[in-house]
């Protein structure tokens, strides 16, 4: 039986995003910038997450197929006339940690977006007047139908205060509640 080898956390393009590092000279440090490299899209969540399906395919696939041909060489060392593995499988411990880091990222992707449905929902349910992003000086008279993004923080930074004065009275009260005892 093959012994598991003690898994280490994985951070892909971790590294190729610092660029090379000069000993001696830390301040020597070239970062090729991003947008030279690649054009950057923006995609949604479930786009990211939509893209991750045929990795996260192909990843399950080689982790069982490694697994499989683990298991086959132990049981052919076990049973069999063979004493030592030939031909080494691919590590089962890599493949596996690949696939959980595909099945993260789905996650944070689907929980972000979960997110962002749960504070569209409370913005229109709150503030139900659309906020002109682009748009930074008043309105006129005839266009009250939008916010302004700067009168849509004055709303936001109210409506926060407004709730912590709420938590702060409930706070007194329930301190006020417990000394009574």
């Amino acid at each position: 039986m093959q012994p598991m080898q003690p898994m280490q956390p994985q951070m892909p393009g971790a590294m190729s995003q610092m660029g090379p590092q000069q000993p001696g000279n830390p301040q020597v440090v070239q970062q090729i910038p991003q947008s030279l490299t690649q054009p950057q899209e923006r995609l949604d969540n479930i786009s990211k997450v939509k893209m991750l399906i045929g990795p996260l395919r192909d990843s399950l696939s080689l982790t069982i197929k490694s697994a499989a041909q683990i298991l086959h060489q132990n049981y052919l060392v076990d049973v069999g006339p063979q004493k030592a593995v030939d031909v080494q499988p691919p590590r089962f411990d890599k493949s596996i940690e690949e696939f959980y880091s595909i099945c993260d990222q789905m996650e944070l992707h689907l929980k972000t977006s979960i997110e962002c449905l749960n504070q569209l929902s409370s913005s229109q349910r709150y503030l139900p007047l659309p906020v002109a992003t682009a748009r930074t000086e008043p309105l006129p008279a005839q266009d009250v139908g939008s916010l302004t993004y700067p009168q849509y923080l004055a709303t936001v930074r109210a409506q926060v205060a407004y709730t912590k004065e709420i938590h702060d009275v409930l706070l007194a009260a329930a301190q006020n509640l417990g000394m009574g005892e």
